[in-house]
């Protein structure tokens, strides 16, 4: 494996024949104890798909904000079509032709399509809005990016790639000649990121500049020209990107923290001497979302759950912790027989349960980390018995450190952390109660690979210490790099449990439908 970059590189590709249509340089943005950025350059030209890579911190966001008018720079300079501007509102910045589509789809889903696409920029006749024109722009407007979609239909009515398409379309309306796209495929299925991908390709080859931000290494490859890396604020790297392979990218990504995907390897392996049961569940199933399952946990062990969006996953995972009612077979726990009726009942045989909506069934946003670490622990021993101040203070400070929340501090709003440090606090906050299995359902989703690498390492610990672990991902390299055993669910039915030397091309052929 290659080894981690460390310290910033300035890689510049040969000249290309367009100029860029926005660069930026030097540019720097302080806050209050800490620099955002720190001298950036960077440069999008027309005509490409440019991936924005980095941790969250590294700075991306920051600088989507300060292109989009919301930040102001505090030095460097910014310039569209080769003229220096001075962005002061994200309006200011899409009269200049610069639009947003961020990853929360930010329109009206109680108006039409049409309605959203032109809100502001409704055509009049005689002083009323003229909805005839309206829906026939809108709908060139939609042809353009071949989409099928009525205008006059509620955007509240299609799901949510449809309205970020239309979001899209919204965006085209004004003419732009960059589109930035902020993390937009994290709550797509397969099918709808390659919708989404088709409609910027067509963007694309039409001359439109496309800045996208993910977290996912596998489309940035698919459908991307060019990437910039990030690091602390810095830019490290700019490539095309037929030319970086993807452990470079990684290891310019994280720097320090890549030995870290080489430890996981060697802790998986670590701890697989058989031991005994926690929870086996024999015929568990609740028709039609998941046909009657076998499938045991033992202690020290890791057992990932693959397969499609809709394949029972969830599903089975949630009939595990009695967050859903089964209608047919029994769970045992520690080889006794228990009725796993609710999430109460899970909590007292020491089960904990991190869902795949971290942020409407975890977090509460608006209470303190120190609240929210707390909470499940303080539930588990009823709200009149409060846990003692220091207590409470010393299990804080210990969890914050021990998972390296960022920032350390326990005063600070939820709410205000990036995705990878909310989802470390609801993982903290299931540690506290010391549960003998963990079921952690897409832990690692839609945060930064620096986060995503320490949990899979918490993971792999938390088995080499003993505890049982249920791991769901839609990530298969993922699966199969931490788990033990994997039980492979199609259509409801679980098809197949293979061992931890199963490779991601099998673990593909069993969910496609053929065999190992």
């Amino acid at each position: 494996m290659t080894s981690p970059v460390s310290g910033p590189v300035s890689e510049t590709p040969a000249a290309d024949p367009a100029a860029p249509v926005v660069e930026i340089r030097g540019v720097t943005i302080d806050f209050p104890g800490v620099r955002a950025l720190d001298g950036v350059d960077f440069r999008l030209l027309p005509g490409e798909i440019h991936a924005l890579m980095g941790e969250n911190g590294a700075g991306k966001s920051t600088l989507i904000k300060a292109l989009t008018g919301v930040y102001d720079i505090d030095a460097g300079e910014i310039s569209v079509a080769g003229a220096p501007r001075r962005f002061t509102s994200p309006r200011h910045a899409q009269d200049s032709g610069i639009s947003t589509v961020y990853q929360e789809v930010n329109l009206c889903t109680n108006l039409t399509v049409a309605e959203n696409i032109l809100l502001g920029r409704e055509p009049r006749k005689l002083g009323r809005i003229d909805y005839r024109a309206m829906n026939r722009r809108a709908a060139e407007l939609l042809g353009d990016l071949d989409l099928s979609i009525d205008p006059r239909s509620m955007l509240g009515s299609h799901p949510i790639a449809l309205q970020q398409l239309v979001a899209i379309a919204r965006a085209t309306a004004v003419s732009a000649q960059v589109l930035i796209l902020d993390e937009p495929t994290s709550s797509l299925d397969a099918d709808e990121v390659s919708e989404l991908f088709r409609v910027m390709r067509r963007l694309r080859d039409g001359g439109t500049a496309i800045l996208f931000v993910t977290h996912f290494l596998d489309q940035v490859y698919a459908v991307s020209d060019r990437i910039t890396v990030l690091r602390n604020g810095r830019r490290v790297a700019e490539h095309r990107t037929c030319e970086l392979d993807r452990v470079r990218l990684v290891a310019e990504m994280l720097g320090h923290e890549l030995d870290l995907l080489e430890e996981i390897a060697e802790t998986a392996t670590d701890h697989r001497a058989e031991r005994d049961t926690v929870v086996s569940a024999r015929d568990l199933g609740r028709l039609p979302r998941v046909h009657p399952t076998d499938i045991d946990v033992r202690r020290g062990e890791v057992v990932g759950l693959a397969g499609l969006l809709g394949s029972g996953r969830t599903e089975l995972a949630r009939l595990l912790f009695g967050a859903d009612r089964a209608t047919s077979g029994r769970i045992m726990v520690d080889g006794k027989p228990t009725g796993m009726r609710s999430p109460r009942a899970a909590i007292a045989n020491r089960f904990a349960f991190s869902s795949e909506d971290r942020k409407a069934e975890g977090i509460i946003g608006d209470l303190t980390v120190r609240d929210n670490l707390v909470l499940a622990l303080q539930a588990k021993r009823g709200f009149a018995r409060p846990l003692p101040a220091k207590a409470k203070a010393d299990l804080v400070d210990r969890y914050i450190r021990a998972l390296d929340i960022r920032p350390p501090n326990p005063d600070t709003l939820v709410k205000n952390l990036s995705g990878g440090n909310q989802q470390k606090v609801l993982l903290a906050r299931w540690l506290i109660t010391e549960p003998q299995l963990f079921i952690l359902d897409e832990p690692t989703r839609g945060i930064d690979v620096g986060a995503k690498t320490q949990i899979q390492k918490l993971i792999t610990d938390l088995a080499a210490d003993g505890m049982g672990v249920v791991f769901i991902s839609a990530e298969l390299d993922e699966v199969a790099r931490i788990s033990d055993r994997i039980a492979v669910l199609r259509d409801g039915h679980c098809i197949a449990q293979v061992g931890s030397d199963c490779t991601v091309s099998e673990l593909t052929a069993l969910i496609a439908g053929g065999a190992r």
